[in-house]
């Protein structure tokens, strides 16, 4: 059987960034599919075997610090040329259709209607009512466009496939379509706990990190601020990667001495920052929209067993707090984050945190939903 996997930011573990598109196109390939995929890169062309995934690589730009239009024709590009390139390729017996962004439904519909491909949507982010909320999209008959192409897109796919119980119940509301529930997963084969702390203070002190995209949807102004308030306290926060925000959020925080900036980083480099930290520190602006998805970070924490802390509400906050793997706080209000960052600057109480999280790792892991995957494609 041969698949047609469509990822417009598609990433290797070398590359960094969220591989979740990598891990799921290798289950197909280890489970004996034929996995043409086609994505973008910054610098370069052509087909690639990474590890059985057949990878076309079309070169166009992108880059987290795009602005709204420059950023439009990069998924305007990749709608034309991805359609293009699929001509070219042996007619597949299914498409697997990856959001964000929303674009790539145009992928979808075309696929289905000029060359008869059936296609399954994943959806990253509830497009587009991420940027409708944001601001980016302001004009009234645009959203409403945008909301109905959001709608046939699902209507005309066998399946839907979302990351979080919310997104679900969002996607239910919009189509008759049968909906998956696929989260991120724990990888639990890269990562492994290192519970190093024993003792805190300013000499050792406990560790916070965030690491990903540095961008206005992250707010990472809100992590600055709870630094700025922390500094009578044995913490230091570490802030590693790029993105739209990177100087801006540099030059806040560069009379902060409880705060260091790192450079993006692959796998690797993530998985040695997260052995030499306590905490992992999840950051999204504070909009309800934003609040309904599957952090990539969230689960690496899990994997690592570090303790998790949360500007979130919703669905992740109620799992912190429900199987006590740290704290989750109102972003607006920084003087909650040192209250209850307080109560956990105990060694025995971030432990606990710390072996819940690995814990519930357990449930998560890439076996597990790479086998829920498998059957989500082979059971239609």
């Amino acid at each position: 059987m041969k698949i047609l996997y469509i990822h417009q930011l598609f990433r290797t573990p070398d590359e960094g960034g969220g591989i979740r598109s990598y891990y799921l196109a290798r289950a197909l390939v280890d489970a004996g599919y034929h996995v043409d995929l086609i994505t973008t890169h910054n610098a370069k062309s052509g087909t690639e075997l990474i590890d059985g995934i057949h990878v076309h690589y079309l070169r166009i730009p992108y880059n987290n610090s795009f602005g709204f239009l420059r950023r439009l024709w990069a998924y305007g590009s990749f709608v034309l040329r991805a359609r293009s390139f699929a001509k070219s390729l042996p007619k597949p017996d299914l498409a697997y259709v990856m959001t964000t962004p929303l674009t790539t439904g145009w992928i979808a519909t075309w696929l289905k209607k000029k060359l008869g491909i059936p296609y399954y949507f994943e959806v990253g982010d509830l497009w587009p009512d991420v940027p409708i909320e944001m601001g980016v999209i302001k004009n009234k008959w645009l959203k409403k466009w945008l909301l109905t192409k959001e709608k046939a897109f699902y209507d005309q796919s066998e399946k839907v496939i979302a990351m979080s119980p919310p997104q679900v119940a969002h996607i239910k509301r919009k189509t008759n379509r049968a909906v998956e529930l696929i989260p991120n997963m724990a990888d639990t084969e890269f990562y492994s706990p290192h519970f190093r702390l024993d003792k805190i203070s300013r000499q050792h002190p406990y560790r916070i990190l965030y690491c990903g995209a540095h961008g206005r949807a992250n707010q990472l102004e809100f992590l600055i601020m709870a630094a700025q308030l922390s500094q009578h306290l044995p913490v230091q926060f570490t802030l590693m990667g790029e993105g739209a925000e990177k100087d801006k959020i540099v030059l806040l925080g560069r009379h902060l001495k409880n705060v260091t900036f790192l450079p993006h980083g692959n796998k690797e480099t993530v998985r040695d920052q997260m052995d030499l930290h306590d905490a992992v520190y999840i950051s999204f602006q504070n909009l309800v929209t934003l609040h309904t998805g599957c952090p990539n970070k969230f689960f690496d924490a899990l994997a690592s067993g570090k303790m998790i802390i949360s500007n979130l509400s919703g669905w992740t906050a109620d799992l912190i707090r429900e199987k006590q793997i740290g704290f989750a706080y109102d972003p607006e209000t920084p003087e909650d984050f040192v209250h209850e960052l307080n109560s956990f600057l105990d060694v025995h109480k971030v432990q606990h945190a710390q072996k819940n999280a690995y814990v519930l790792s357990k449930a998560y892991t890439r076996s597990k939903l790479s086998k829920r995957f498998l059957a989500c494609i082979e059971n239609p």
